[in-house]
């Protein structure tokens, strides 16, 4: 199940963030996004998620660009996000305020045996290391404990295709080695090709899967 992305241009009316990106990648490998605040790591992944819209640059309102984004062969092109079968983990844990932390990841659950998904929640709360936290208000955990919910509520919905902008910037130090190398250990073993946006090379799960977007900006002056 290989994630192939062509982003020819990527930009607004008045700026062009990045020219001629492409990325393929394979079933279980996580490539990563590097570059300077601004340079559209974010919107690259909002581009492959469905969240912003095909259009010349000179037309747009605000950001767009035109790019092709396949999964398996199938062209993503033009379906909504929830068609889109990627797993999408951004920077803001986005809970849900009105539901507890089992409810969280209960939400993301794939429709089954009542039995199954229970056991799957409950799994979850053990690998994220927060047994016995089920009934809390989201609101009550710390922001590290949120940001694992969210991690484990991304994972849980199965997706064939993952795309994580700074999911560990939360986390402590030894927290977030520890629990990066679950998520890769998990992207891997079910064979999920991920995109990770990050400003820390230490979250770099293979230097020759390694994109810099700077190397992909236009050349002269940008204009604000």
């Amino acid at each position: 199940m290989s994630l192939d992305i062509h982003i020819r241009h990527l930009g607004s009316p008045t700026r062009c963030f990045l020219r001629d990106l492409r990325l393929h990648i394979a079933p279980g490998a996580i490539h990563t996004l590097m570059g300077a605040s601004g340079s559209g790591k974010s919107s690259v992944l909002a581009a492959i998620a469905g969240l912003l819209p095909l259009q010349p640059m000179h037309t747009a309102e605000g950001l767009g660009g035109d790019w092709t984004v396949s999964l398996h062969g199938q062209c993503l092109d033009g379906l909504p996000t929830e068609r889109r079968g990627i797993g999408l983990l951004f920077q803001d844990d986005l809970l849900f305020a009105h539901m507890t932390v089992a409810e969280n990841l209960r939400f993301a659950v794939p429709a089954g045996p009542e039995a199954q998904r229970s056991a799957a929640v409950r799994d979850a709360l053990q690998e994220a290391g927060l047994d016995g936290l089920g009934d809390r208000d989201p609101a009550s955990l710390s922001g590290g404990q949120r940001a694992r919910v969210a991690l484990m509520r991304a994972l849980l919905a199965k997706p064939r295709a993952l795309l994580l902008d700074e999911p560990f910037s939360r986390l402590d130090t030894a927290l977030r080695r520890q629990f990066r190398e679950r998520v890769f250990a998990h992207i891997r073993a079910r064979g999920i090709p991920a995109l990770l946006v990050t400003h820390d090379l230490d979250d770099v799960a293979d230097p020759e899967r390694l994109v810099r977007l700077d190397d992909h900006a236009p050349q002269g002056p940008r204009h604000a």
